[in-house]
């Protein structure tokens, strides 16, 4: 018997039965691998689904905090901003490796260990993570619509929707156009924020000691209490989901050693796309403790800073490219999320939906909430129902995290490609440090002051 053929064998008996339809299955296994190339060749065959990932880590959920960080404490939170970059490589390093080595997407991978009732349970709180997010991104999108064309927030919302038309036309094409689509948006992403941090001038010594932790973030509750939230609106449930997925879309080698290789540069891959959205998430802060900080003025919405960019930093330019930026995010983020809410529908239910059908599903759920919303607040409304998104959000993750860390820790699941013995104690650290860290702050939302 073969080595490879007993690794595989050894790796079901961690589950119920044997993995049934694969994980997106229109695109599964469609983007072949180099087998004879070299280093470079092969890693630019696996860059793609990295990014994907990257976009919800620089989502228009996360802009609010950051902003409300940046204006009220300088550059002191970009600690916290580093640490739950940390915690992300880390958990989504997970993810790649169990859809590669088992083979099933972390969904699945719920629903062949837990009973029926269980798995809906999961199934449900996921849904309800999934709208939350997409609900924050649709209403983002929305939001810079109204800054730059002044599109009212009702219509923008609905314009977002248009979104399940892309999806559809690209992945027909082939998932490396929706990877293209992705990472272009990054890039125009990256470049406003370049050029943001170019007109505000920071003080790059004060932004260097700003990675460094200081004491001050958990003995001061104001701070604390943003830093919190921070950490709850990086770290989002669904890209567990999402990675452990569409690495799959890659066409390896069904052997111990054409997985590990996948393994590595997937993991390459994903730490690299989180990288470019810690710049994002950090040039955020960064722009808001330089321009609204050094003024004394508190920034926590986003309306607020646009606004306000223009003349703080002396060209019209600042405030144009924060929006086209803010769209960008919002515009990639909802494409994501719906790819999210397929993997998770088919995955815990084991159904099959139209890929068209699926999707429209997964925006009617985040649209129809913010049209009332802000049919009957109007833009208060809005902003109160992104910080909700988040807090749901917070409430989820764990019910994502601890299975991941639990599964990909077993041998008997993952056979010899088991996780590492310091990754498996530092991703119990890790899911327990957010467990905590999200039920404080939903404390605090709920009973603080």
């Amino acid at each position: 018997m073969s080595i490879a053929y007993k690794e595989a064998e050894h790796e079901g008996e961690g589950w119920k039965g044997k993995s049934s339809m694969p994980s997106l299955p229109e695109v599964h296994q469609s983007m072949r691998v180099p087998k004879k190339a070299g280093f470079i060749r092969k890693l630019l065959a696996f860059v793609g689904p990295g990014y994907l990932v990257a976009v919800g880590y620089m989502d228009p959920g996360n802009w609010a905090t950051d902003l409300a960080g940046g204006s009220k404490f300088g550059y002191t939170l970009l600690s916290v901003i580093l640490i739950s970059n940390l915690m992300a490589i880390l958990l989504q390093a997970l993810a790649g490796r169990l859809g590669i080595v088992t083979g099933r997407d972390l969904a699945q991978a719920c629903r062949d260990h837990y009973s029926k009732p269980v798995s809906f349970v999961l199934w449900i709180l996921c849904e309800l993570a999934i709208a939350a997010c997409d609900l924050a991104e649709v209403i983002g999108a929305a939001i810079a619509l109204n800054l730059l064309f002044g599109i009212p927030l009702i219509y923008g919302v609905i314009l977002t929707s248009i979104d399940v038309l892309l999806v559809l036309m690209l992945q027909k094409r082939g998932f490396r156009y929706i990877e293209a689509m992705v990472i272009s948006l990054i890039a125009l992403i990256t470049f406003c924020f370049v050029m943001e941090l170019i007109f505000s001038q920071p003080d790059f010594a004060a932004v260097a000691a700003g990675f460094i932790p200081t004491t001050e973030i958990v003995t001061n509750p104001a701070m604390l209490y943003i830093a919190l939230g921070i950490l709850g609106a990086t770290v989002m449930p669904h890209n567990l989901y999402l990675h452990s997925s569409i690495v799959q879309t890659r066409k390896i080698e069904p052997t111990i050693q054409g997985k590990r290789e996948a393994i590595k540069f997937a993991t390459i891959d994903s730490t690299v796309a989180l990288m470019l959205a810690l710049f994002v998430n950090a040039a955020i802060l960064i722009l808001s403790a330089a321009a609204f900080h050094s003024a004394g003025t508190e920034v926590a919405e986003i309306q607020d800073a646009y606004h306000l960019l223009g003349p703080m930093l002396g060209t019209g330019a600042a405030s144009v490219l924060f929006a086209v930026a803010l769209l960008a995010s919002g515009q990639n983020s909802t494409l994501t999320g719906t790819l999210a809410g397929q993997i998770v529908m088919e995955g815990f239910l084991n159904i099959r939906l139209s890929p068209w059908l699926r999707r429209l599903i997964t925006r009617m759920i985040a649209i129809i909430p913010a049209v009332i919303v802000i049919g009957i607040y109007g833009e208060s409304g809005a902003t109160d129902l992104l910080i909700l998104s988040q807090v749901i959000l917070s409430l989820q993750l764990s019910f994502a995290v601890i299975p991941l860390v639990k599964f990909t820790s077993d041998r008997k699941k993952m056979g010899e490609l088991i996780t590492p013995k310091w990754m498996i104690v530092l991703s119990w650290i890790v899911a327990v440090l957010i467990a905590v860290l999200n039920a404080y702050l939903l404390y605090s939302t709920f009973f603080g002051n």
